[in-house]
């Protein structure tokens, strides 16, 4: 199933993709909210299933409608940095032993087509688009003969805007360059887990003003989903309705030649994951 959120912000309903990929169908029947405990409740989304299955849910017209990010209430995004060898060789990083694991504020989640704002001050505003993986039951270490896969809901497209300068040069962790307003555009949709069926056999692909800058593949993680899902667990809990960036390929503005082509008011992203849909955003100043 292909679950999202459509309304104005702060403001979004339930809602369901078709099979043919154009008509919506409102879920607000069914159920209040595409979150945690939506995703950890295996008998509503039959309940959705069947309803759609059956052609029972009514149509939304999709007409100048907003979609939001497709998962309400998110407690946490954790991501994972330097996850790619061709993006790990680009920076001219070693690749890491470990998972290199940062968070996101929960707040800088917008929709897929939402404006980006551009921070003040920024000279190294950065693109990256990854996959994104939805946690749908309760994750706390994971053990070695259990499948990490069995905790995910989903996957969606996330696009891990990035303030190099913020980031890297100014002291501290990464979290000044990671967790600016509208820094993690997310969906449009959230793809059941059962409509992925291999994670390490995506295409990704991102644009600035329409030249193509990444195009990549999950073949090329150095830590794959599994990986991720289990190592995340042994540091936190793992919540229902949480997500996990995990990682961007090669193409980023940081890996160009000087001089960087970082983004600016007016630029223009495009952003796609194989089978998760597409995103596009203008950026504006802050």
């Amino acid at each position: 199933m292909k679950l999202l959120r459509v309304g104005t912000a702060g403001a979004e309903r339930p809602a369901l993709l078709d099979q043919d990929g154009t008509t919506l169908r409102d879920l607000s029947g069914l159920v209040t909210d595409i979150d945690g405990a939506l995703l950890a409740d295996a008998a509503a989304l039959g309940r959705i299933r069947a309803a759609a299955d059956a052609g029972e849910l009514p149509v939304l017209d999709a007409t100048g409608l907003r979609v939001g990010p497709p998962v309400g209430r998110i407690g946490k995004v954790v991501c994972i940095g330097l996850n790619y060898h061709d993006h790990a060789a680009e920076t001219g990083a070693e690749p890491p032993a470990e998972p290199v694991v940062f968070l996101k504020a929960a707040d800088t989640v917008v929709g897929p087509d939402d404006t980006v704002l551009v921070p003040r001050g920024s000279r190294k505003t950065d693109w990256e688009v990854e996959l994104a993986v939805v946690v749908g039951r309760t994750a706390r270490y994971i053990e070695a003969d259990e499948d990490p896969l069995s905790y995910v809901a989903g996957y969606a497209v996330a696009h891990d805007v990035s303030e190099r300068e913020f980031q890297i040069e100014r002291g501290g962790t990464w979290d000044k360059g990671k967790n600016c307003e509208t820094f993690n555009p997310l969906g449009p949709w959230l793809v059941t887990a059962d409509e992925v069926p291999d994670p390490q056999a995506l295409g990704l692909r991102l644009w600035v003003n329409g030249e193509l800058k990444q195009d990549g593949t999950t073949a090329d993680q150095i830590f794959p989903v599994a990986d991720v899902v289990r190592y995340v667990s042994r540091f936190m809990t793992l919540h229902p309705g949480d997500v996990i960036n995990t990682g961007t390929p090669a193409g980023v503005a940081m890996g160009q030649p000087e001089p960087k082509p970082f983004l600016r008011a007016g630029d223009v992203v495009e952003l796609e994951v194989d089978g998760l849909g597409r995103q596009r955003q203008e950026l504006k100043d802050a």
